[in-house]
């Protein structure tokens, strides 16, 4: 059975980054694999020409491996903090139809995703939750969800292509909230400076009518700018493209390398950590 997706419907938004990462498997395969992506493009009843045509682009390839780069930074982070938190909670902030809670697991965490209602509704039907999931509707912005999670064995949360999409007040009492309410976990998500976030804007700002973007959040230096939200943060940073690979693989070529470089140094791309601060 194939699930169709309408136009211009929030449910949409999901196939460009599904697209991507279905892309960042046939082009990056010994960086980066999601079958899930692979699968669930198959099963989905949607024009998906559009994508096809622009993927042959070369800045849409670039963008691939952007992306490709970002879930496996992201990945990286998740499995690290669970070698000594093994039954830690897994949350997926915004999720979507990304599967790297399940792609992390090793057998004892838990593992939520986090989106609106209707998102959590196609989800369930495309990826119903497996033994210690659990997928919850709500708006980030309000903690009521931060009940549902059971942080008993620490937690650690991350959010993919999520905070460009939010005021930097709104990313700030956010923070500031998990700080309370989540001691001794972890918060790791992408983010990037106003040059770059600008042009991430081009995007969806006509659409969303979106005038003031110097409102949105963007971050240059993450330990300086951030730390003083809380006492209780401890922030750190890494470039996104080349902060935890080389990127010295075959199917990468020079002028790629180089365009990271000029992310990860120029546009500030990386991948924040903010520990928050408490019990062990």
């Amino acid at each position: 059975m194939k699930y169709k997706i309408e136009k211009n419907t929030v449910q949409e938004t999901l196939i460009l980054p599904l697209y991507s990462r279905k892309l960042c498997t046939e082009l990056y395969p010994n960086l980066y694999r999601d079958e899930t992506a692979v699968r669930l493009i198959d099963q989905i009843d949607y024009d998906f020409s559009e994508a096809e045509k622009n993927s042959r682009g070369l800045m849409q390839r670039f963008g691939a491996l952007e992306v490709a780069m970002r879930q496996c930074d992201l990945a990286w982070e998740v499995r690290d903090y669970l070698k000594t938190h093994p039954n830690a909670a897994v949350v997926n902030l915004g999720c979507g139809l990304d599967n790297t809670g399940r792609a992390c697991d090793n057998g004892s965490c838990k593992i939520y995703n986090l989106d609106f209602p209707d998102v959590i509704a196609l989800r369930e039907q495309l990826l119903p939750a497996g033994e210690r999931e659990q997928s919850i509707p709500c708006d980030l912005k309000d903690p009521a969800w931060f009940d549902k999670i059971d942080a008993s064995g620490g937690a650690v949360f991350f959010a993919s292509g999520v905070f460009y999409y939010f005021l930097t007040e709104q990313v700030k009492a956010l923070v500031q909230a998990m700080a309370s309410a989540f001691p001794g976990s972890i918060l790791v998500f992408d983010a990037a400076n106003r040059t770059a976030v600008k042009m991430i804007a081009k995007t969806w700002l006509r659409t969303a009518k979106i005038k003031d973007v110097g409102a949105y959040f963007a971050v240059s230096d993450a330990k300086s700018e951030l730390s003083s939200w809380n006492s209780r943060l401890q922030v750190s940073s890494r470039g996104y493209m080349l902060g935890y690979s080389d990127l010295k693989d075959s199917s990468v070529s020079g002028f790629f390398r180089f365009l990271a470089r000029v992310g990860d140094n120029g546009m500030k791309m990386q991948i924040v950590k903010i520990g928050f601060g408490g019990k062990e």
